[in-house]
């Protein structure tokens, strides 16, 4: 009788625990507990009594049956995710646009208005896939912009997975009521939000344009990592936005070149960020901001899409500064995110291939829910002659980039997150660096021997290897760093201030892997209670100040701002701005000093690789 008891409710505890990862609504847990609590009332009244002891088989069909459609039928509903965290949130006042009248939403203590999902183009579906995004229309009468607009069409996993990647992975797993739900998705995706601060300014405020990351085939502008709200309070505008990804967003054909008016196809995705930085640019006056100083942001294939629109002649006169964060598009053969048109091309014949089509008009008429599936991958910009009509390291050789100012850097385990699954041996260390760096991976396996130690932190799924530590250092640095080093070269052979960092904070969440530095740079922080601590949040204050510094003047350095944007009395560390002569990086830990950069010797063998690759 104990040992059904235990397995009933170790049963019940893991099926309510399954709800919860899984988003089911609240009903559902009461479902399950009433399901639960009558198979125990079962054993206890029945069988206890020798009256159903033969019955018990079906019981466990029928309980197992329950909770089975009880899983389903409460299954969490498609929502679109609240513009800000507080409940029942406070409306803006009416504001007019050229496009119609609309209000937002105030955050909590009313320091913050947020305008969330408002269309600056029309819904690229139908007869517009596959082609430039168009201007958007107008409405009717107040339309309220209280919530994100939905995510653009990416693969994504079970909510349940999900959920236990942010228990074992993030560890920022939190439960709460009022996230029953699935965030929307859809082809119709192209919304921006803007957040600007109540606090009257007796001019415009500078703007921050953050374009999303997640290799262009994932991601969405609701994260919470970067949310603009706490930046707005310190005195910009701050804009972030969704456009299309993978294959709807860089698939790229001969026969949508000819269709389109531009001749372009393959870069649809950055075409939607020009189109959402036009349209900050000729609507920002009204939230506040003025249009003569935008500073272009991004993180990851974030980063590798500022580098994009420093390039294309679409955008020259369209902001003022550039950050990028972990990537770049500027090495003479980048490592991703970026290929050869004819590659792209190639791709596109793959698509439809495996979809049976011989048009691009016949994959316009494949569900947006099927074509998503897509297990060819489209997750880089091209030379389409219109967005981009060189390597982008060419414009930068003649010094006809857009950007006036550029603040960029990296973090300590780019690479990590990525090589979970490579095993590294001594045996295999030249050859998995050969995979990128053929011709060169003897020399870098010299520059990094793989004897080098093992980084201080290890995933449980790792498959780790005795040269592991070595192949994350190099790659850390192939596939995110090296692209800075560039950068900043050109920038200094143009005379244009480049300021450089290199981001080491350990935490108890991201750390300072890949994207670890996104929630101090955009002061959010407090959204994970619990995971950091008083020298994580300090950090924070720190990098919103530079950040912000920059989108003023061009320059982080300064004073350290307060909560509402005000300089106090206290000097930011200095930032070296990059020279000749001057090659060190800001290095943003508990102590914030410059440094040398680590991975020096290591681009000296790139820098081989590339001219190779240039000369054949």
């Amino acid at each position: 009788m104990v040992l059904y008891y235990i397995c009933i409710i170790l049963i019940g505890a893991l099926y309510i625990a399954f709800l919860e990862l899984s988003k089911n609504l609240i009903v559902g847990w009461g479902i399950g507990i009433l399901a639960i609590i009558a198979m125990l009332v079962y054993r206890s009244v029945f069988y206890k009594k020798k009256k159903g002891a033969d019955k018990l088989l079906p019981a466990f069909v029928i309980f197992a049956a329950v909770l089975v459609l009880n899983y389903v039928i409460t299954s969490p509903p498609i929502k679109r995710v609240p513009a800000v965290a507080n409940k029942n949130p406070d409306v803006t006042e009416v504001m007019t646009i050229p496009q119609g009248q609309l209000t937002g939403v105030y955050n909590e203590d009313h320091s913050v208005r947020v305008y969330a999902g408002i269309p600056y183009a029309k819904a690229p579906v139908g007869e517009l896939r596959f082609k430039e995004p168009q201007a958007p229309e107008n409405w009717e009468g107040v339309k309220s912009f209280d919530h994100f607009g939905p995510m653009a069409m990416q693969s994504r996993g079970s909510v349940w997975f999900d959920s236990l990647s942010h228990i074992l992975g993030w560890h920022d797993y939190q439960v709460k009521f009022g996230d029953e739900y699935i965030e929307d998705m859809s082809e119709d995706c192209l919304y921006l939000n803007v957040f600007t601060p109540e606090k009257e300014r007796d001019e415009l405020l500078p703007v921050i344009f953050y374009v999303h990351g997640g290799s262009l085939t994932t991601g969405a502008p609701s994260y919470t990592e970067y949310r603009g709200e706490t930046l707005a309070k310190k005195g910009v505008v701050f804009v972030d936005f969704a456009y299309r990804l993978n294959v709807f967003g860089y698939y790229a054909a001969e026969d949508l070149a000819a269709e389109s008016p531009n001749g372009t196809t393959g870069d649809y995705g950055l075409l939607d960020q020009i189109a959402a930085l036009k349209w900050v640019y000729d609507n920002v006056e009204y939230f506040g901001g003025d249009k003569n100083k935008i500073t272009i942001a991004g993180e990851s294939a974030g980063a590798s899409s500022v580098n994009a629109l420093c390039v294309s002649p679409l955008t020259k006169g369209l902001f003022r500064y550039a950050i990028a964060e972990s990537s770049g598009i500027v090495p003479k053969e980048p490592f991703h995110t970026f290929r050869y048109f004819e590659d792209a091309i190639t791709a596109g014949n793959n698509v439809r291939e495996e979809f049976g089509v011989t048009s691009s008009e016949e994959l316009r008429n494949i569900p947006a829910s099927e074509l998503v599936k897509a297990k060819t991958q489209n997750s880089s910009m091209t030379i389409d002659g219109y967005a981009i009509t060189e390597q982008p390291y060419l414009t930068y050789e003649k010094g006809e980039n857009h950007e006036q100012a550029l603040l960029n850097g990296f973090n300590a385990k780019e690479a990590d997150a990525f090589l979970l699954n490579t095993e590294a041996t001594i045996d295999n260390y030249a050859d998995l660096l050969a995979e990128d760096l053929p011709g060169y991976a003897e020399e870098l396996a010299k520059v990094v021997p793989p004897t080098l130690p093992q980084r201080d932190q290890k995933f449980i799924i790792d498959a780790g290897g005795e040269a592991k530590g070595a192949l994350n250092v190099a790659y850390s640095a192939m596939w995110f760093s090296y692209s800075h080093y560039v950068w900043n070269n050109y920038m200094i052979k143009q005379e244009r201030p480049a300021y450089e960092y290199y981001f080491t904070k350990t935490n108890n969440i991201l750390s300072n892997y890949h994207a670890g530095e996104l929630p101090y740079a955009y002061g959010n922080l407090w959204r994970h209670p619990g995971l950091y601590d008083e020298d994580d949040y300090r950090l924070s204050e720190i990098m919103q100040s530079y950040w912000v510094n920059f989108a003023y003047t061009g320059d982080p350095n300064g004073f350290l701002l307060d909560d509402f944007g005000e300089p106090t009395s206290e000097l930011l560390p200095a930032w070296e701005k990059r020279t000749e002569s001057q090659d060190k990086l800001l290095q943003l830990d508990t102590e914030v000093k410059m440094v040398d950069d680590p991975n020096m010797e290591i681009y000296k063998v790139i820098d081989k690789f590339m001219d190779s690759r240039v000369s054949e």
